[in-house]
C-alpha cells in the first residue's frame, strides 16, 4: 500500500467542493493507493509529462508515484476541461 501525500493546491481545491464530492474523490484516491497498479478503467498515464489521472465523475486527479519511497503525491484536481 502507498501513502497519500498531497499538495497545498490539491487541498485548496478538494476544500472547495460539496462535502459529498470530496469524501467521493478522497475514497478513490485512498481506493487507487491500496494498488496503484491495478487494471482500472479510470486511470490514465499522462502523456509529455509524468504522472496519471484518475477521472471521478467531472473531476480529473493528477497524481505521480513514487516506488521507491511507496509515496503516491497527489499534485492537483480540477474540473475536466481545465485541469490539463
Amino acid at each position: 500500500m502507498y501513502r497519500v501525500a498531497t499538495t497545498k493546491s490539491f487541498d485548496k481545491a478538494l476544500a472547495r467542493l460539496p462535502l459529498n464530492w470530496q469524501k467521493r474523490i478522497v475514497a478513490k484516491v485512498k481506493e487507487v493507493a491500496t494498488d496503484p497498479y491495478a487494471p482500472n478503467n479510470n486511470l490514465t498515464k499522462l502523456q509529455g509529462r509524468g504522472g496519471y489521472r484518475l477521472r471521478v465523475g467531472n473531476w480529473r486527479v493528477i497524481y505521480e508515484l513514487q516506488d521507491e519511497r511507496l509515496v503516491m503525491l497527489v499534485l492537483d484536481m480540477g474540473p475536466r476541461g481545465d485541469i490539463y
